[in-house]
């Protein structure tokens, strides 16, 4: 014989697919404007639709089982409070994105916040006071410092090979300063360099001598071609 609580969740489960087939219905119904039909507008449709899936759920909890009034009425106001929250969180996706965006900015201030819209790609300052930023060199991400006091971009010797430069054809004749010293440089140009989602081709950069750099500088041949770029005490905004 067929227990009682084996019927129950055959109950369930035939309630369920009827739901979802329901709910799926609505969707297709406010997409065709069906609500033209009874003289509701389409918008009119769409906001019977809460109203509508609270009723599904309220008598899904009378169909599968008893209930007392306190533990329906329970239910109801939870499944409200549930789709309150995923309706304002809808309603301000874009704010919750830009707030997420900023947050894992701080755990890791390489990476840029980007306004498409605006053409922007902002960064925060990191722990030891120098914007870090990545870089995509030629299809290969690399670590940055924002420098305007560099007339060029100017990579690392390491970084130039993993961005597929043949540093072996390299001439190291250009003198420059670091924060190591005094060294030399070779004048290369890169086919793409890519910041915050701001690609630029057939950029100038310098490329150092080993250990004349320790990390590769975002420099004034990348930073000129930009419409902006400000600094304010804590953030970067790069403007394409």
């Amino acid at each position: 014989m067929v227990s009682e609580a084996s019927k129950k969740g055959c109950k369930s489960v035939v309630f369920i697919g009827i739901a979802l087939i329901v709910a799926t219905g609505l969707v297709l119904l406010i997409s065709a404007d069906a609500g033209s039909l009874v003289g509701l507008t389409q918008q009119q449709t769409a906001q019977l639709v809460p109203l509508l899936i609270i009723l599904i759920i309220f008598a899904g909890g009378v169909f599968t089982r008893r209930h007392k009034a306190s533990e329906l009425v329970t239910g109801v106001v939870l499944w409200v409070a549930i789709f309150g929250v995923a309706g304002v969180s809808y309603a301000y996706r874009d704010e919750i994105t830009n707030m997420a965006a900023r947050v894992m900015s701080e755990f890791q201030p390489g990476v840029a916040m980007i306004d498409a819209q605006e053409g922007t790609a902002t960064f925060r300052r990191g722990i030891g006071g120098h914007f870090e930023l990545n870089a995509t060199i030629n299809g290969h991400t690399t670590p940055m410092i924002f420098d305007t006091g560099a007339s060029a971009v100017v990579l690392t010797l390491k970084d130039a090979r993993a961005a597929g430069i043949d540093t072996k054809e390299l001439n190291f004749t250009i003198p420059v300063s670091t924060a190591n010293g005094t060294g030399r440089a070779a004048r290369v140009r890169l086919d793409r360099i890519e910041v915050g989602g701001i690609v630029r081709e057939d950029v100038v950069a310098f490329v150092t001598e080993a250990k004349a750099l320790e990390t590769s500088l975002l420099g004034m041949t990348f930073l000129e071609t930009l419409q902006r770029y400000s600094v304010t005490q804590n953030s970067l905004e790069l403007t394409n």
